[in-house]
């Protein structure tokens, strides 16, 4: 009897154990089964997520907005942009017209002299048009003024310092420091040159080149039919007689420099300023979108970098492994880091964009690029939601797991392409006008992967080195065979490889990563409840019991 006790007594005592290890136990079990729906829930789509708790997707609703109101920014900023980018070239044209002799539209290219007496003559032409601009000209050009005394033209020629040669005698001597010799001119009517520069003399010999130097205003009008504000631009005129190839042949050249200033003193007339200020509030509504945008994405990405931490101290507590740094991207929204940088170069265009409005900066490029990039940014990004739908996921997953491969492949091809590139260069640049740089050798032979320009580029090549002549068809026809034949078609089976495996895996259904398992356990539907439930009694707890 006893005996009986004593069991009884010991029964009584490891009760209580028992007990608070099967609720610990219970505890433990309704704890991860919070953490997989969480993660669940975090994976879902908008309309997936609106069933589980009844939340609007105003992500989604406001990415679509967002889309349109910046679309529409940009295709204003764009007009307003190509009547900038017209002003400067129809400029350019003419001042070739004005200051160029005898020029004829597209000539630049063979634009040239070839006797002393005409390259005074074209320094003559260019100084008597500089003279006459206010008789000549249909445009409203000036000349720059500095304290009411207008700025000169300048003629500045490099030439060695000092230099015999004898080319009869197969000798010379030459000192290879360049000396730079200028004279100022003034706008004067009817300018002569010996008049105006008696001491000027060019060393042919010596000679590198001749620069004529001057700046002229203009104010672009045509902006007043849209209701926006004239820019003032400073024109930079830079005429170069390029002599150094020394060959007999002087090339002569026209650049522009443009400056887009804010004008000083202005007056419009017969004009609303109202649309002027619509536009400003429209770009700081996509301003306020964007900082919302940004706002909401920069919070879901917080929250999935909480959740990779409770998901690999799960695994670390409970399973004692280490957690794939594969399954931890999956945590790692890249489209949310895409939509956020789209919103931060959108937001810097877009207050660039005002200050050109209010003509505060003139920095047309630099806004051009925030916002071209931008926009393209927030239109890749469309491809996400439609990522939600079967047909089109396949696309995006076959995109993202090739993407590795894709890189390493390029990488290797590069390092061939280079080669190709930099032989090309230095064996047929002399003999062919498309390897005379390697940026016109990369383009031509990216045209050559691309089936484009293929027979110009074998029959334009000079025959005046039948060794030259032989190793350039060897050259062109190995590396047309090599990158169309061989190395875009490895290209293509990775692609196809990859989406083949892809289709396969959702074909199964057979879950691939270990995050993949873990969730694969619940089964619990989005219009079931469960997850409101969770929202309810606070996803807090899956937290503070992990921690």
């Amino acid at each position: 009897m006893g005996d009986s006790s004593d069991l009884y007594d010991s029964y009584e005592s490891e009760a209580p154990a028992w007990a608070d290890h099967q609720a610990q136990h219970l505890e433990d079990l309704d704890t991860v089964e919070c953490l997989r729906r969480k993660i669940k829930y975090y994976f879902m789509n908008p309309c997936e997520k609106y069933h589980a708790r009844g939340r609007k997707p105003w992500k989604l609703i406001l990415q679509l907005v967002k889309i349109a109101i910046i679309t529409i920014q940009l295709v204003s900023f764009g007009l307003s942009n190509q009547m900038v980018v017209a002003f400067r070239e129809e400029n350019l044209m003419t001042f070739k017209h004005l200051f160029l002799k005898d020029y004829v539209d597209g000539g630049m290219d063979t634009y040239a002299v070839y006797r002393q007496t005409d390259v005074y003559d074209h320094i003559e032409y260019i100084l008597k048009q500089y003279g006459h601009l206010h008789n000549i000209t249909v445009g409203n050009h000036e000349y720059e003024k500095n304290g009411g005394v207008y700025t000169p033209l300048s003629v500045c020629q490099d030439f060695y310092r000092n230099g015999t040669i004898y080319p009869g005698n197969d000798t010379f001597e030459i000192d290879a420091h360049v000396e730079t010799e200028c004279f100022n001119v003034y706008p004067m009517y009817d300018p002569s040159l010996r008049e105006v520069l008696p001491g000027f003399e060019l060393h042919f010999k010596r000679m590198l080149s001749v620069k004529l130097t001057f700046v002229l205003k203009a104010i672009n009008l045509q902006t007043v039919r849209h209701r926006e504000l004239p820019d003032c631009y400073d024109f930079t005129v830079i005429i170069t007689f390029n002599n150094r190839a020394h060959s007999g042949r002087i090339k002569i050249d026209l650049e522009n420099d443009v400056d887009i200033n804010e004008c000083r003193d202005w007056k419009v007339s017969g004009a609303s300023a109202k649309s002027a200020i619509l536009t400003v509030l429209f770009d700081c509504l996509i301003i306020v979108t964007c900082i919302v945008s940004f706002t909401l994405c920069t919070r879901s990405v917080i929250n999935g970098t909480r959740l990779q931490f409770e998901y690999t101290h799960y695994c670390m507590k409970y399973c004692n492994k280490e957690v794939p740094w594969s399954d931890k991207l999956e945590f790692v929204n890249g489209w949310y880091i895409l939509i956020i940088v789209s919103d931060t170069m959108t937001i810097i265009g877009s207050i660039l964009k005002i200050d050109i409005q209010t003509k505060v900066l003139t920095s047309y490029d630099v806004c051009s690029i925030f916002l071209g990039t931008g926009t393209m940014l927030v239109w890749i990004g469309v491809i996400r939601y439609m990522g939600f739908f079967r047909k089109y996921n396949i696309l995006i997953l076959t995109l993202r797991a090739a993407f590795p491969n894709v890189i390493r492949f390029i990488c290797c091809a590069g390092i061939i392409y280079l080669s190709y590139c930099l032989c090309g260069w230095i064996v047929l640049g002399p003999y062919h006008e498309k390897f005379r740089t390697l940026n016109t050798v990369s383009e031509c032979l990216f045209s050559l992967i691309n089936g484009d320009d293929m027979y110009p580029t074998f029959k334009n090549m000079k025959q005046k080195s039948n060794l030259v002549w032989i190793f350039s068809r060897v050259y062109l026809y190995t590396f047309v065979s090599l990158f169309i034949y061989m190395i875009l078609s490895l290209f293509i089976t990775i692609i196809t490889d990859t989406y083949d495996t892809i289709k396969q895996q959702q074909q199964s259904g057979t879950p691939t990563s270990e995050l993949q398992k873990f969730l694969s356990v619940c089964k619990d539907l989005p219009n079931s409840g469960v997850y409101r439930l969770d929202e309810n009694n606070g996803d807090l707890f899956c937290w503070c019991t992990f921690n």
